[in-house]
């Protein structure tokens, strides 16, 4: 009895230690692979607690090996856009200023009845009430409202403000994303007009820089608070 306390006890800090490792997201919060990470570990840690037969070493290396992986998959994530795409997919919009994109929401094999409940559980009741809404990668859904429905909304200050826009993220983690320069009419010298303008002198060092349709720039540079800039978009194409 007390040989399979003391076996339970180990695996289960063992576990915790594990989890506290491959970081603080809630199950709902991660990526597919990490899921299926999570959930073997929780299978293969019940096998050396009921069964006493199996060394208590070869219960928890499997155990370290799927943490292992977890890290390599995270950092090769963080390091290649396309690699994160291949494993972690990529956002996906459903409903945009032209109503439901039918053919994304097939793709992601949801029925339209998922995508009102979705909305409502986001605490809007009708489509007209949404500009967009995006599928993220870990399954959530994320609406951004129609102006008028948006918190402290400009119908409540008698304000006529144009509908948001979604921005397009030119710099990830220091990596360019083309797709998105492409769509905005930028390359890579135009690129580096912006980035000089804004002080940037090694890429890598910028975590994000992503701009909006009416030229606002957020970025943020390691090691400091995110900034916000104007016209530099406009700069760029000069």
């Amino acid at each position: 009895m007390i040989t399979v306390f003391l076996r339970v006890l180990i695996i289960y800090i063992t576990v915790l230690v594990f989890l506290r490792l491959m970081g603080k997201r809630q199950i709902g919060e991660m990526q597919p692979y990490e899921v299926v990470i999570t959930l073997i570990i929780a299978d293969l840690a019940t096998l050396p607690m009921s069964d006493t037969n199996i060394p208590l070493l070869n219960g928890i290396l499997p155990l370290a090996i799927l943490v292992l992986i977890h890290y390599c998959l995270t950092f090769f994530t963080r390091k290649s856009v396309n690699f994160r795409r291949i494993i972690s997919g990529r956002p996906v919009v459903v409903v945009s200023p032209n109503g439901i994109e039918y053919k994304a929401l097939k793709d992601l094999n949801m029925n339209i009845d998922d995508l009102l409940e979705g909305i409502r559980q986001c605490n809007y009741y009708s489509l007209d009430q949404v500009l967009y809404v995006i599928i993220e990668t870990n399954g959530k859904m994320s609406v951004i409202p129609t102006s008028i429905n948006a918190p402290a909304t400009a119908q409540d200050v008698k304000a006529n403000n144009p509908d948001a826009q979604l921005p397009h993220v030119i710099v990830s983690d220091g990596k360019i994303i083309k797709e998105q320069m492409k769509e905005l009419n930028i390359d890579e010298s135009k690129l580096q007009l912006m980035l000089n303008k804004i002080n940037v002198k090694k890429l890598k060092d910028l975590i994000i820089l992503s701009i909006d349709k009416t030229g606002k720039v957020y970025y943020q540079i390691k090691g400091e608070k995110y900034k916000l800039a104007e016209n530099l978009l406009n700069g760029a194409k000069k």
